[in-house]
This record gives C-alpha cells, structure tokens and sequence, in this order.
C-alpha cells in the first residue's frame, strides 16, 4: 500500500516514472547502492524517531550516522527512535521502505545537511524493492521539511 501511494503522490508531479521498483534492493545502504548503481553515500536513509513524542523523520545521507551531541544540542533531547513493529502505525511506511513522502498527517520531517553534497539522490519508494531519484532541489520541494539540520557524524565533504 504504501509504494501505491508513493506513485500516485509522484504521479500527481508527473514525476511517477522516478518511482522505480527493482528486483532487489536489499537491506543495507550498501546493498541498495550496488543494486542501484551509485555510491553508499547517495542513499537518502529515513530515521524514524519521537521527537516531543510526535513522530518524525530524519533523512540523511548513507554514510551519516545520528550524532547523539549534535541531535542533543538541536532538539535539547536525546533521540528516540520509533520501535520497528510500530514504524507503519506512526509514519505510514514500514521499516526499510520509509521515506518522506505520502507519510501519515502531522509527521515532521528534517533534513540533515549531509545530504547538501550532493546533486541526486536515492529514496526508498514506499516498499523494500523501490526507489526514487531525485535532486536536491526535489527532494527538499516534496518532503516539505520542517528544515534543515545538523545531528550526524561520519560523513565528509568530497
């Protein structure tokens, strides 16, 4: 159901032919890079997590990892990630196909600037076999996040 409204949500900004499904994706950024055909770091991963007890996504890069001080110092909370049984229930997606788009009401979304690096990126497409490319430009119009933030480590400017 929710590659279904994925599609129909990038249908409806005649970007539906980004909407790709693959035969396999797997389950790790690595294992969706190769499959792809890009580099770790040009996966888009969605973090879900409470934030004020609201559900809310993080998406950053593939080599970026939450910073627990950072995340600390920007939401003056640690972070809370939303247990994988209740992932669906809270954002609309389930774990491994989640991604900031046709997402329940009143999730947030952040963007970590990880991401800025880059010109395209890869999102998981709504299921574990499908994804989305995109720019910049396009991921940050159709997540319509709530901003842009600071909270990973491990990642590098090329």
């Amino acid at each position: 159901m929710s590659l279904v409204k994925v599609k129909e949500y990038f249908d409806g900004v005649d970007l539906g032919e980004r909407v790709v499904e693959r035969e396999q994706i797997g389950a790790t950024v690595e294992q969706a890079a190769m499959s792809i055909g890009c580099a770790p770091e040009r996966i888009a991963k969605t973090m879900s997590v409470f934030l004020d007890e609201q559900p809310t996504l993080i998406v950053m890069a593939g080599d970026a990892k939450i910073d627990n001080t950072k995340y600390k110092a920007c939401f003056h909370q640690k972070a809370k990630m939303i247990p994988g049984e209740l992932v669906e229930t809270y954002i609309g997606h389930f774990p491994g196909a989640v991604c900031p788009f046709a997402i329940n009401e009143g999730v947030r979304v952040y963007l970590d600037v990880s991401l800025k690096r880059f010109d395209i990126i890869y999102t998981a497409g709504g299921s574990l076999n499908s994804t989305i490319k995109l720019t910049l430009e396009e991921l940050e119009t159709h997540s319509t996040p709530a901003g842009w933030i600071d909270v990973c480590k491990g990642w590098f400017v090329n």
